[in-house]
């Protein structure tokens, strides 16, 4: 697989435009963004969230229509993409799981689905679409390092991205569609506030996050693009992205960073010098380990 030293591993951020329930489309459009990125020797490809059925399913009989199981029609085809392209691939699609939906996140090598995500903060109008995502928050080890997931909405909770750099994770890899409508301003210049907290947490947690992004609108749902690298220190490795035009990037990380990060000079190591006992007491917790 990767011709890189140990530790290090190219990353791909393809911030794509896609449409709601064009599933043969998006399909599609997610196997150019792969093929280029193998072209470009990626080891980890990060497509948006809900890539496959597009983000603005409107109502659950829309959903269920673009909805599928996992694996299925797409993740099979990422896993023949991974499989020509000796890469791994972490990408959004509509999950249907019996007579429920979850907006999900599948990671596909060449042997196929090694593990899944549902994102578990429902933004907006998606409450009345998804359940709640009750997978918890996995990290998954893969032949250059262990990796988390979160999906867009999920980096507004900073227990989320801490839980996973806590449990090992490098890198977490954020399938997104970043919207306006949380923040009471959207600044003109520099980054999106959505960019900022991306960058916060990683700084703050020691790891490296890719957010990969959409582009375009569904009618006056307007997406702001802005996909990014960001390492360790919080110092954007690639972007923020354009608001408005596709972009694929392959960014190499050095996944060792994330330990050396946790240790900023003479008795300054932020993991060890956090007070789990105060915290758990805070919390009520009986004493037993947490993460």
């Amino acid at each position: 697989m990767s011709s890189l030293p140990e530790g290090r591993v190219r990353v791909a951020v393809a911030q794509l435009d896609l449409a709601p329930g064009a599933l043969d489309a998006n399909r599609a459009h997610c196997l150019e963004a792969i093929a280029d990125a193998g072209r470009e020797r990626a080891d980890l490809v990060v497509l948006p969230e809900l890539a496959a059925s597009g983000y603005r399913l409107g109502d659950r009989e829309r959903a269920l229509a673009a909805s599928e199981p996992v694996p299925g029609p797409t993740t099979l085809g990422w896993q023949a993409a991974a499989r020509r392209e000796r890469c791994w691939i972490a990408g959004g699609l509509c999950e249907r799981d019996g007579d429920r939906l979850f907006n999900s996140v599948a990671v596909v090598g060449p042997d196929g689905v090694v593990t899944r995500y549902r994102k578990l903060h429902l933004f907006a109008a998606e409450k009345a679409i998804f359940e709640p995502g009750d997978l918890g928050l996995p990290v998954v080890d893969l032949p250059f390092g262990r990796i988390g997931i979160l999906v867009c909405y999920d980096l507004r909770f900073v227990e989320a991205a801490r839980i996973l750099a806590l449990r090992g994770a490098a890198l977490i890899v954020v399938p997104t569609a970043w919207v306006g409508g949380f923040d009471r301003g959207r600044p003109a210049d520099g980054p999106i506030e959505q960019v900022r907290g991306a960058a916060v947490q990683a700084n703050l947690d020691q790891v490296h996050i890719a957010c990969a992004s959409r582009v375009g609108a569904d009618g006056d749902l307007a997406y702001l693009g802005s996909s990014c690298v960001v390492d360790p220190y919080g110092t954007f490795a690639w972007g923020p992205a354009t608001r408005h035009e596709e972009e694929l990037a392959v960014v190499e990380v050095d996944l060792e960073q994330a330990d050396a990060a946790g240790r900023r000079g003479a008795g300054i190591s932020p993991r060890e010098d956090r007070r789990t006992d105060v915290y758990d007491a805070v919390l009520g917790y009986d004493g037993a380990a947490h993460a």
